[in-house]
């Protein structure tokens, strides 16, 4: 099974087509695409791009496992469910401190 995802260009945020035919942001929202159903796909895709709306347009494999959609790729699981570490926030550097950033 197949979904796609991708980001909303103003958030940033990562997103998934739905069979709503909306962008959300739960993957478990997210259509599946049969292996038989790459013109359906394809057709998202472009329609999608067209928008502008949508960016960095990925085909993603998942399985289904109790009902749950499960990304195959790591990639994904970490754009799913948030990263893999808990922010360390002082260890930031921040804009207002100093007004630069060191490079």
């Amino acid at each position: 099974m197949e979904i796609l995802a991708g980001n909303e260009l103003l958030s940033g945020a990562a997103v998934y087509f739905s069979p709503s035919g909306e962008w959300v942001e739960n993957l478990q929202a997210a259509r599946t695409f049969a292996k038989e159903e790459v013109e359906a796909r394809d057709t998202v895709i472009a329609t999608s791009k067209r928008t502008h709306r949508i960016v960095g347009i990925e085909i993603e494999t998942v399985t289904v496992n109790d009902g749950i959609l499960v990304p195959d790729r790591m990639r994904e699981k970490i754009r799913a469910e948030g990263p893999t570490a808990p922010y360390a926030h002082t260890d930031r550097q921040h804009l207002s401190e100093d007004g630069h950033v060191s490079i």
